[in-house]
């Protein structure tokens, strides 16, 4: 290896140090950690006369049991199978809208990426205010344009509308966040290729369908297995609006985890839960990398 090389690759070390670091101290360690104490009986405060002890793999069989673990991560599906395909149309829709030479572009811009920006929290509680059966904006909105025919709901408390008010709720907060990632996509499809569709006389539908989506085959999976990422991970909006209720209707594997190691102690137990998570996880990971590959082999 040549000095310049060796120095290059010194640099290139030094650099990614730092990040290195916290990688290590943030992530790859609390996992490991996580890992052993799958197998133990740990408990989140010690207790002198129950000793943690090793217990194999009784955690991970106790979880074929638990029903609210299946409740959890079938919520899980159901919502990644209804925001996925929603919110990366809704984004798709709104980048081909602000990708124009409009004036005051910008502006819509802005607009529609403030709610990626606004900590989930605060979206959360304002939406539970426009949620509130009572008074709230959403029912007094339905109840006027149908003439009283529709409403009042009791949106957060009731297990049929309560995850779908939630799905509602990250749709309208996400989906600023793929626009922008196909606004960049957009910007990267060469205008020769519409201008050569014109000159051939190609419909704006027909440079829609066999230009633009062609040319957004990668954006759109990224865009698709990130969003599915997001939605396992699901927690901020639905533990300050509905703390996983009413009975588990909103109940996701992060709040079981959470539930499990800080609310009940068992450390042990959300240790494995969280294993398990991030075998799907990993899962869908792997499953990102092979499109990905494929598509570079085409």
């Amino acid at each position: 290896m040549s000095r310049t090389r060796r120095r290059e690759t010194l640099w290139g070390w030094t650099f990614s140090a730092p990040a290195l670091l916290l990688l290590t101290v943030f992530l790859l360690i609390p996992f490991l950690m996580a890992f052993g104490l799958a197998f133990t009986n740990q408990r989140l405060v010690p207790n002198p006369n129950m000793p943690t002890q090793f217990v194999g793999l009784r955690n991970f069989i106790r979880l074929l049991h638990d029903e609210t673990f299946h409740r959890a991560l079938l919520n899980n599906f159901v919502f990644a199978a209804v925001v996925v395909p929603v919110q990366t149309g809704f984004a798709l829709l709104l980048a081909l809208l602000i990708n124009q030479r409009l004036k005051a572009i910008n502006a819509f811009r802005t607009i529609y990426f403030s709610p990626v920006v606004t900590t989930m929290v605060v979206v959360a509680i304002i939406w539970t205010f426009l949620y509130n059966p009572g008074r709230g904006f959403i029912n007094a909105f339905l109840n006027t344009i149908s003439f009283g025919l529709l409403g009042p709901y009791n949106w957060l408390n009731d297990p049929k509308l309560a995850l779908p008010a939630i799905m509602l709720l990250s749709i309208w907060q996400g989906v600023g966040f793929q626009m922008v990632i196909y606004l960049a996509g957009l910007q990267e499809i060469p205008s020769y290729l519409y201008e050569a569709a014109q000159i051939d006389g190609a419909s704006k539908r027909q440079q829609f369908f066999y230009i633009t989506l062609p040319q957004l085959r990668n954006t759109t999976i990224f865009v698709v297995i990130a969003t599915t990422i997001l939605a396992f991970k699901l927690f901020t909006q639905n533990w300050v609006m509905t703390r996983g209720g009413p009975q588990d209707a909103t109940m996701t594997t992060i709040i079981h985890v959470y539930v499990q190691g800080f609310k009940q102690g068992r450390i042990g137990y959300a240790s494995a839960i969280t294993v398990v998570f991030f075998l799907i996880v990993l899962a869908i990971s792997l499953l990102q990398r092979v499109i990905l590959r494929e598509e570079r082999s085409v």
